[in-house]
């Protein structure tokens, strides 16, 4: 039996991401489609020296990479916009530029080569999820204030409840967002296997070992959930957020 959509939070913050392990962009709101959001993980570069089947160059290689900001040109328009990237030195290049492409090679120390993947680069699904009180959550296990960047989720919602990790309470139920004619259903399908990249402090592209260790010592090793949509439409900050459970 299905129950009926329960309200469980508001949207708090939502994050495109351009470049694959580039800073993410703050938004206001979002267009979710059968990819994700809009403009999510459409660039990637990639290792030139990789035998493997993740060949990306992400902040485990570079963890300064997460100081580079890219942003669309004409954010009105991600689908057919251009990408500009400013760097941590406050260059703003072209993402296909020769420069910014040197910079990365000069900082990696071999061959990288940009790729533009329209349907997204993603590691495993198209969107993810995580709770406000996770990371405060997380935060106190830690001992070290933990932004919900760190995590690089898509949506961030600040549940009604104060339990910690409350979203995967939702796993392989419906999120609603808002109560507009278009307003984006998501079903959540599954915890998200992290990584070292939440070691990186994404505002000084400073390593921490204690952040995964915690998470894999107390969350076997999952943080976030995944998602892929159900109803493709829109999500703004401030949306009410609603559940619909297989019950």
């Amino acid at each position: 039996m299905i129950g009926d959509f329960v309200e469980v939070g508001v949207v708090q913050a939502l994050y495109r991401f351009p470049v694959k392990s580039m800073r993410g962009e703050s938004l206001d709101a979002a267009h979710i489609y059968w990819h994700g959001f809009d403009g999510d993980r459409r660039y990637a570069f990639v290792r030139g020296d990789a035998q493997s089947s993740f060949p990306w160059l992400t902040g485990r290689q570079i963890p300064n990479m997460l100081l580079y900001k890219p942003r669309f040109v004409n954010p009105d328009d991600v689908v057919n916009s251009a990408i500009e990237v400013e760097t941590p030195n406050g260059r703003i290049l072209p993402i296909h530029s020769s420069e910014l492409l040197t910079e990365l090679v000069e900082a990696y120390g071999s061959d990288v080569s940009l790729i533009n993947i329209g349907r997204g680069v993603f590691d495993s699904q198209v969107l993810s999820v995580m709770s406000t009180e996770t990371a405060a959550a997380l935060s106190e296990s830690v001992g070290l204030p933990l932004h919900t960047t760190r995590f690089r989720q898509n949506i961030i919602i600040k549940p009604n409840s104060a339990r910690p990790f409350v979203e995967e309470s939702w796993l392989d139920g419906v999120l609603l967002f808002g109560n507009r004619a278009d307003s984006a259903r998501i079903r959540l399908n599954r915890r998200i296997p992290r990584c070292v990249m939440i070691n990186i402090d994404p505002e000084t592209g400073e390593r921490d070992a204690r952040v995964l260790k915690t998470v894999a010592q107390t969350r076997n090793n999952c943080v976030g959930v995944h998602a892929s949509p159900e109803k493709p439409g829109s999500i703004r900050v401030g949306d009410v957020v609603k559940v619909k459970l297989l019950v």
